[in-house]
C-alpha cells in the first residue's frame, strides 16, 4: 500500500521502423495481441511533458513488466500499468555489431514514446565496464525527460559481491541506493532488486524480475518485471528508476 506499480510487457509487433515508423494505435482501442493504450492524463504544471502517465494511482493492483528481445533486432518493450493498459512503447537503438561484440556491456539509447506518438524519455547509456575489477569505469545511464533535458542518472556502484546502483538527480545529488541479490539466477521464484533511502535504513520501492514459469523461461527471450516506488516520488525520479530497470535487465538479464 502506498506505492505505485508500473510494469512492461512485450507482446509480438507488427515490422515496424522506429522511432519515424511507429504510428501509434488509436487511445483506448485494442491492437494487436489486444493491447489497450492507457488514457491520456491531463497535462500537469511543473511536470516534463508526457509523464504525466506517471503520476496516476495504481497502488492496489499487481504491476506488470516485460522484455522483448532479439539476435537480429534491436530489443523492443512495452510499458504497461497494473491495468494492463500500455502507458509507453520502448525501443533500442543500436547496430547489430555494437549489440553482438558488447553483450551486456554496450552502449545503447533507448527511447520511449507515448500513445501520441512523442518521444518523452530518451535513455542514454555510454560504453563502460561492469566488472567489479574495474571500479573507476563502471556503468552509467543517463534519462533525458523530454529529450535533451537531463533529469538524473543511473549509477553503477562498486561492489565485490552485489549488484547496486545509486539513482541521482540532474546535478548529481544522490536520492535513492538500489541494491539486488548476489545471484540473480533463481529458479521458480521472483528476484528482487530493492529501492532504499540514501542511508539504505528505509526501504522505497523495488524492482522485481518475475518468475513465469520453467518453459518460457527457458524457451523464449520474455522476461517480466515489475517496478514500485512511492506515489509522492518526483516524478522525474520515477522516469529515472524506469530508466534504472533498463540498466538492470541489460546487464543483469539479456545476452543480447
Amino acid at each position: 500500500p502506498g506505492a505505485e506499480n508500473y510494469g512492461f510487457q512485450a507482446q509480438p509487433m507488427q515490422p515496424m521502423g522506429f522511432p519515424g515508423g511507429f504510428v501509434p494505435p488509436v487511445q483506448n482501442q485494442p491492437t494487436m495481441g489486444g493491447t489497450i493504450w492507457m488514457p491520456i492524463p491531463p497535462s500537469i504544471p511543473n511536470c516534463p511533458p508526457g509523464l504525466e502517465y506517471l503520476t496516476q494511482e495504481f497502488s492496489r493492483l499487481c504491476p506488470h513488466f516485460s522484455v522483448l528481445t532479439g539476435f537480429e533486432t534491436n530489443n523492443r518493450y512495452e510499458l504497461k500499468n497494473a491495468l494492463g493498459q500500455r502507458v509507453y512503447f520502448a525501443a533500442e537503438d543500436t547496430d547489430c555489431l555494437t549489440r553482438n561484440c558488447c553483450g551486456p556491456s554496450r552502449p545503447f539509447t533507448i527511447r520511449i514514446i507515448d500513445n501520441l506518438g512523442h518521444e518523452v524519455i530518451t535513455l542514454r547509456r555510454p560504453l563502460r565496464c561492469s566488472l567489479c575489477c574495474c571500479p573507476c569505469c563502471l556503468q552509467e545511464l543517463e534519462v533525458q525527460a523530454p529529450p535533451g533535458t537531463t533529469v538524473g542518472y543511473v549509477v553503477q556502484n562498486w561492489h565485490a559481491c552485489l549488484p547496486k546502483f545509486t539513482i541521482q538527480d540532474e546535478k548529481r545529488m544522490d536520492i535513492l541506493k538500489i541494491t539486488g541479490p548476489c545471484i540473480v539466477c533463481r529458479c521458480c521464484e521472483d528476484v528482487h532488486f530493492e529501492v532504499k533511502s540514501v542511508d539504505e535504513t528505509c526501504d522505497v520501492g523495488r524492482i522485481s524480475k518475475q518468475w513465469t514459469g520453467l518453459v518460457r523461461e527457458m524457451f523464449t527471450d520474455t522476461d517480466n518485471f515489475g517496478i514500485s516506488f512511492p506515489m509522492d516520488l518526483d516524478v522525474k525520479m520515477k522516469a529515472v528508476m524506469i530508466g534504472a530497470c533498463f540498466l538492470i535487465v541489460s546487464l543483469s538479464f539479456t545476452n543480447i
